[in-house]
């Protein structure tokens, strides 16, 4: 993808004795102010069984349309929530996005597929009520982190035309859970919660449940765009995990740009010490991709 504000440099990173060429953004302009010009919290954006599934919304004032991110909260799919790390972007992008921030259920209780199910639900709702928050149902981004991160590059592999998304972010997302599972020697405890798999050993039936979920297995040519962003001192979530990520959607015809994180660990929270402006980058990357409203 050619962008005028965008300039690329290789960064070259040795890992298992081998050189890997790395995207890096430098971005013109002035920051975007972090500021809301509406919020609503706790809306009902499905049911499931006796649970609502709630959301929260934020944007700028007017009438809009706005272009639309629809963001996904991490916690090892077992923890988490809306109101977490994933919050502080919300309100960044706010100032120029209809923001949907989603809670989803969590294992043990619910066990896969009932968080990706939700997800799924939630992007129904939003392409069908973004136009009474401002938003654009046809400039629609999925963003998420870590687990968040896993169950958007999931919805937007699986999706259908009814649930397909113009854009996609990962925030060092697993993608591919069999070969994250191999770097632990283990099954984390999150993920045998999420599959219910009764120990930590890599047998067969782990396998086969952990290469079912993970979205580098279902990668296609007709993908949305998608940016991942990861910190190359990731210890929760290897950074070669996007590394390989963005080699198979690229070898499919899928546009996949990488923000590298030079030394960021795992937590958000941590990320602006690497780079103070990686906000500003995905918010510049989603307007460039998403576009301009149409017109009507």
């Amino acid at each position: 993808m050619k962008m005028e504000w965008l300039k690329r440099e290789q960064h070259f990173y040795t890992r298992r004795a081998r050189t890997v060429g790395l995207l890096v953004f430098f971005l013109a302009g002035r920051p975007l102010a972090a500021v809301s010009g509406r919020s609503q919290a706790d809306i009902e954006y499905g049911k499931a069984g006796e649970d609502r599934l709630l959301l929260d919304v934020s944007g700028p004032a007017g009438p809009g349309p706005f272009p639309v991110a629809l963001l996904v909260h991490g916690g090892g799919w077992t923890t988490g929530d809306k109101e977490g790390e994933i919050a502080r972007l919300a309100e960044f992008l706010g100032a120029e996005f209809t923001c949907f921030s989603v809670n989803y259920r969590l294992a043990p209780k619910y066990r896969w597929p009932a968080c990706f199910d939700d997800v799924q639900t939630a992007v129904r709702w939003v392409k069908a009520h973004a136009a009474e928050y401002g938003g654009d149902p046809r400039r629609v981004a999925l963003i998420g982190y870590s687990a968040g991160g896993h169950l958007v590059s999931c919805a937007a592999v699986r999706s259908t035309e009814e649930t397909r998304v113009g854009a996609v972010v990962g925030l060092a997302p697993p993608t591919d859970l069999e070969a994250d599972s191999e770097r632990r020697g283990k099954v984390s405890r999150a993920l045998q919660a999420l599959l219910g798999l009764s120990s930590d050993g890599l047998d067969e039936k782990a396998r086969a449940g952990l290469r079912e979920i993970s979205p580098s297995r279902r990668v296609r040519p007709d993908l949305p765009p998608f940016l991942l962003v990861h910190g190359t001192g990731d210890r929760s979530v290897a950074f070669e995990q996007s590394l390989r990520f963005q080699e198979k959607l690229r070898a499919a015809g899928v546009s996949c740009d990488l923000l590298p994180l030079p030394g960021a660990p795992h937590p958000m929270g941590d990320w602006e010490k690497s780079d103070p402006a990686y906000k500003e980058k995905i918010a510049r990357w989603l307007k460039e991709t998403l576009g301009p409203a149409p017109r009507p």
